[in-house]
């Protein structure tokens, strides 16, 4: 039997969001309902908000999220009723070229929940990144629900269902940090700041922060951060290079997704270092880079999608970290919030008042 649930949605583009019923089925074949206790206001659903992602409106938001299995569906295995989950938007196959190859975390045919919830009138719902977490149940492919420690706090267990852990591990997994590297991250959002907080876990010796805001960058200190560049004044690529003996850094991290910022990245970094792109551009963005630069400096230029993450391993281990007092996931919640002030969130967040709103179910 389908339940009714409030959810936030996005019904066209730019208009501010609503709460409305939700029609949420029974799960089916390879499918679980989960009872929703925390998710993260990400800049991605202001994103689908905009129609920056696609125009398959109207979306049901959130998929930053953690919460319980309430039922699951047949042949379901690997979760049951009464777990505590945190919500992942990549459900491996195991069939495709990459499983089979014993890299499930760039699976090639990652999927979701096959129904869909509806609104009460029955018009279908695109559920953000496959979730739809803004809302007090969702349905989603048993494969999105990771177990982890339930004694870890459910506000901050979601926030590694995307931003944290794409940025720690941008370090950590794509970057390949190691113990005494030198690191700079460029752009000190919630990404960035969990890619400084991983950059400190992998234990680098010098982890240097650049962005615009004060606020930001005493945010990023608090984090791990050893040094930060404010390049509204500084040119970030000659302040990192001379904190670095004037070689660069060993990895660079680009959070923000702009071409300007990238070339900073790319010129930043030691000979032979790499960058990490895992901030988002949008379609229209070109990138004009000499191709003998390209070939001199040599290193690597890698983009980190998700962080190169695979939840099952990836998860419950930052939890762990966490329940020991080795990863302060606490540093990102800057407010709780209810399912009635995503907007006000969204505006807060679009002014850099906040690194994570976290609505609270």
């Amino acid at each position: 039997m389908s339940q009714h649930v409030r959810g936030v949605v996005a019904r066209a583009k730019g208009e501010p969001v609503r709460v409305e019923t939700v029609v949420v089925p029974d799960p089916g074949h390879g499918e679980a309902v989960v009872k929703v206790q925390a998710c993260g206001v990400c800049h991605t659903d202001l994103h689908y908000r905009e129609g920056g992602i696609n125009d398959d409106f109207p979306f049901l938001l959130g998929h930053e999220a953690a919460g319980v299995v309430e039922q699951v569906g047949p042949d379901v295995t690997d979760v049951a009723p009464g777990d505590f989950v945190v919500l992942n938007w990549r459900a491996v196959c195991g069939r495709c070229r990459a499983c089979r190859r014993g890299r499930p975390q760039y699976c090639f045919d990652t999927h979701n929940a096959r129904q869909k919830m509806t609104l009460a009138d029955g018009t279908e719902l695109s559920p953000a990144l496959g979730i739809g977490a803004f809302a007090e149940k969702t349905l989603v492919a048993a494969g999105q629900c990771t177990r982890v420690d339930p004694a870890a706090s459910p506000a901050v267990a979601g926030l590694l269902g995307c931003g944290v852990m794409a940025g720690i591990g941008a370090a950590i997994n794509t970057g390949a940090v190691g113990r005494g590297d030198t690191v700079a991250v460029i752009g000190c959002g919630g990404v960035g700041d969990a890619a400084v907080a991983g950059a400190r876990l992998a234990g680098a010796a010098k982890v240097i922060a650049v962005d615009i805001d004060d606020r930001k960058l005493s945010t990023a200190r608090s984090l791990g951060a050893t040094h930060t560049v404010n390049s509204r004044t500084t040119d970030p690529v000659e302040a990192i290079r001379g904190l670095t003996g004037g070689f660069g850094a060993d990895v660079v991290i680009e959070a923000v997704g702009r071409p300007e910022t990238y070339r900073q990245a790319f010129y930043a970094r030691d000979l032979a270092g790499t960058v990490v792109l895992v901030g988002v551009p949008t379609p229209e963005m070109q990138l004009e880079l000499p191709l003998l630069d390209v070939f001199g400096r040599g290193g690597a230029l890698k983009s980190s999608w998700y962080g190169d993450c695979l939840p099952s391993r990836d998860f419950p281990t930052l939890i762990d970290l966490y329940l020991q007092g080795r990863l302060d996931l606490d540093a990102f919640v800057s407010e709780t919030i209810s399912l009635d002030e995503v907007e006000d969130a969204f505006a807060r967040m679009h002014k850099g008042d906040v690194l994570r709103s976290v609505v609270i179910l």
